[in-house]
């Protein structure tokens, strides 16, 4: 059995030793073909084996490829879903924050009540601004009124005193003068 090309094609044709080979019935000759090449047993599994190697190559090589490609889109998931919880943490202790804010402006005696409300209205919007705040804080203090005292003024300091300061500089001054002007400034202490 010999294998042959003809076309660019191998066929396997039978050897009858004059070098023709299998055959076919009636079929009229094909006129003047060119002699197909042979090729040899040993050489045609030598090019399978070699085949072989390489489509087993390919196979490796698809399946790293997929699984390269699975595990980025896992990973891709994984940092989107990651992502998402960050915000929505950030995005509470943003909400708690402004609550807290809002509630000590209104007077909350203890901000240990602010964990009797529910945050559910209370929202984040586009711009980054706390929308829900102050109703819940007043809905708080109808509800809970003993939470709640007088509203806490945003700066505890004294102003300073209306008494203009001493013209005359320190070094200037005699020593009854400079305890005059020290004891007038501190209020006699």
């Amino acid at each position: 059995m010999l294998i042959r090309k003809y076309r660019g094609r191998l066929f396997m044709a039978e050897n009858d030793g004059n070098g023709n080979g299998g055959g076919g019935g009636n079929a009229p000759a094909p006129h003047n073909p060119p002699e197909p090449e042979t090729f040899s047993k040993e050489y045609v599994r030598e090019l399978r084996n070699e085949n072989k190697g390489w489509r087993l190559k390919a196979d490796e090589q698809a399946k790293r490829a997929d699984a390269a490609e699975a595990a980025s889109k896992k990973a891709g998931e994984d940092a989107q879903a990651s992502i998402a919880e960050h915000t929505s943490k950030a995005d509470q202790r943003i909400i708690r924050a402004e609550l807290k804010a809002v509630a000590i402006k209104a007077g909350i005696v203890d901000l240990d009540g602010l964990r009797l409300v529910d945050l559910k209205d209370v929202k984040l919007n586009d711009d980054g601004e706390v929308e829900g705040a102050d109703a819940l804080i007043e809905g708080l203090k109808k509800a809970k009124p003993y939470l709640f005292g007088a509203p806490a003024s945003s700066s505890t300091a004294t102003p300073p005193s209306k008494d203009p300061l001493p013209a005359k500089p320190a070094k200037d001054m005699t020593k009854e003068e400079y305890a005059a002007a020290r004891k007038k400034a501190t209020g006699g202490r």
